[in-house]
């Protein structure tokens, strides 16, 4: 990567010293140490935000944006929303994508304080991994399990001679109270399964008690 990188930088000078080579190197190595430093550097700024310690979150995100790879800083950034604020405040997905889409169409140095105010408001939230345990899970029992076929009642049946292989009988949830009734969804082996729990934040304890008051 290094060798790509002075290669890029020396068909742009024409003058080129070992002063300049040495500073080209020094510049790369201050956020990829050995190759390791700046992976760790990636990986302490989303346990930064995970924890929310928002200052800690910036310290690491200035030593990111010193290396200029606005595009590995966006994609944890990305990354840290889903997985670690989750459904805690799921309109952070919206925000942290309409700061990304300015971040990179401003490009750095001006990106920095926009992804400034993208990793001190992802560290302030309440957090939840319920969304990320519960694709974690399910992906585990695709793996490990004979998860059956899916229900004949959710099966396409837009053709002809659906009815012929037992195909149909879904009930339409907008035909009944409160668009909800009771029918089975997961496939026979894998019935009561239970991939999503709500977590304590005010968002999803709010859908909680709406869903439990219904089912």
């Amino acid at each position: 990567i290094l060798e790509l990188a002075i290669n890029s930088q020396l068909k742009k000078v024409k003058n080129i010293s070992v002063e300049y080579i040495e500073s080209l190197n020094q510049s790369h190595m201050r956020a990829d140490a050995s190759g390791d430093e700046y992976y760790n550097l990636l990986s302490a700024l989303l346990k930064s935000i995970r924890g929310s310690d928002a200052d800690a979150a910036i310290h690491y995100l200035a030593r990111l944006i010193k290396s200029g790879n606005l595009t590995a800083i966006i994609r944890r950034i990305s990354v840290i929303v889903a997985e670690d604020v989750g459904l805690a405040h799921p309109n952070a997905l919206t925000v942290v994508n309409s700061g990304i889409e300015l971040a990179v169409k401003e490009g750095l140095p001006e990106a920095s304080l926009i992804l400034s105010e993208l990793v001190i408001y992802l560290a302030t939230l309440p957090k939840s991994n319920s969304a990320y345990l519960a694709i974690s899970n399910a992906i585990k029992d695709l793996e490990n399990k004979n998860i059956g076929d899916v229900p004949n009642h959710l099966k396409d049946s837009h053709y002809s001679g659906a009815e012929n292989l037992g195909v149909g009988g879904y009930k339409y949830p907008h035909d009944y109270e409160n668009h909800y009734i009771k029918q089975q969804y997961m496939p026979d082996n894998l019935d009561n399964t239970k991939y999503y729990f709500p977590q304590k934040n005010k968002y999803e304890e709010s859908i909680n008690k709406y869903w439990t008051s219904i089912k």
